[in-house]
């Protein structure tokens, strides 16, 4: 909570070994500038408000459906935070290095 203002990081995670939180956001639709900024934003405050002292600067991920790469490039370039962008796609069937992996 921010001046009675709620703001949602879809996912929050903590990478022990990195020693850092890592906050993804999840996109249905193709990547937009924006959502760089809105990363940038909730870096910020995790840095500022939630990480300890001893551990390193969050790490923000972007998982869109579509990304243009020049524009994640025009987005990025200035932010001094660790973001990347991704895209997902869904499939019904699970990749056969991941199901040698299952129990």
């Amino acid at each position: 909570m921010l001046d009675e203002n709620e703001y949602f990081i879809d996912l929050l995670f903590y990478h022990r070994h990195l020693k850092c939180l890592i906050a993804v956001d999840l996109k249905i639709s193709k990547f937009i500038p924006e959502y760089a900024g809105k990363m940038n934003f909730y870096l910020n405050f995790l840095d500022d408000k939630v990480k300890l002292q001893d551990e390193n600067p969050s790490i923000g991920i972007i998982l869109c459906k579509e990304k243009d790469n020049i524009v994640v490039e025009y987005a990025l370039r200035t932010i001094k935070k660790p973001v990347g962008v991704a895209e997902y796609y869904l499939t019904r069937e699970l990749p056969d290095k991941l199901l040698k992996e299952l129990p």
